[in-house]
């Protein structure tokens, strides 16, 4: 697989997460929703302090943390991309790479550069925020995640016969993610379920001889 196809996939995937978080960042105040396609697909604003789907790591310090693990994943991932590229890995396993880089990429832009160059969004204020104002909301790798999509497929409660849980309401899916945090889902999913396929060694002439002379002692014998 060649660099310039997994550069440009990367890139497609950047731009399109990136332009989606840019949109809702500033047309969409903090909490506002609309339905795209019934009940079950809405963009959904929020901003995540933490880790993908809304998890959160240790306040702020745990943020700067994860800002810096994400950066040093993506300095890594260029260096892993363009070895595997050179060793003529599994074509499909390149490209399982690519969206989880793609997406670790997406997240250390909003982490890194968000609170210097947008407004800190406000629940159902007045203005949504702006690009490039005078002073950012937050400092340098302090930025917060958008996240915006959302799939309550089923919501109802469960039966009351349930232990524990019965009678609450029941939500999936609830997690409100972005195109990076997709991304990665779908990298790491893909690797995990195609393994096998990934990293089985290719049946080379010499293992061909190596079983005929095998067999043709077993006939021997």
């Amino acid at each position: 697989m060649k660099k310039r196809s997994v550069f440009l996939l990367i890139l497609l995937i950047v731009l399109a997460d990136q332009a989606l978080k840019v949109y809702v960042k500033t047309h969409y105040h903090f909490g506002e929703s609309h339905l795209i396609f019934g009940h079950w697909f809405q963009l959904y604003f929020i901003e995540n302090e933490g880790m993908a789907y809304g998890w959160k790591f240790g306040g702020e310090f745990g943020k700067m943390a994860l800002t810096l693990f994400r950066l040093a994943a993506v300095i890594f991932g260029v260096f892993y991309i363009k070895k595997i590229i050179e060793r003529k890995y599994n074509p499909a396993f390149i490209v399982c790479v690519a969206f989880i880089f793609a997406g670790a990429l997406g997240n250390l832009i909003d982490s890194m550069f968000y609170g210097l160059i947008f407004e800190n969004s406000a629940p159902f204020s007045y203005n949504v925020a702006r690009v490039f104002p005078s002073h950012g909301y937050a400092g340098f790798l302090h930025g917060k995640v958008v996240d915006m999509l959302y799939f309550p497929i089923i919501h109802t409660r469960l039966p009351l016969w349930i232990p524990i849980w019965g009678g609450q309401p029941f939500e999936f899916f609830s997690p409100i993610f972005n195109i990076a945090d997709a991304s990665i889902s779908i990298g790491i999913i893909s690797i995990f379920v195609f393994q096998k396929k990934f990293f089985s060694r290719p049946v080379s002439k010499l293992d061909l001889e190596s079983e005929k002379i095998v067999n043709d002692e077993v006939q021997v014998s």
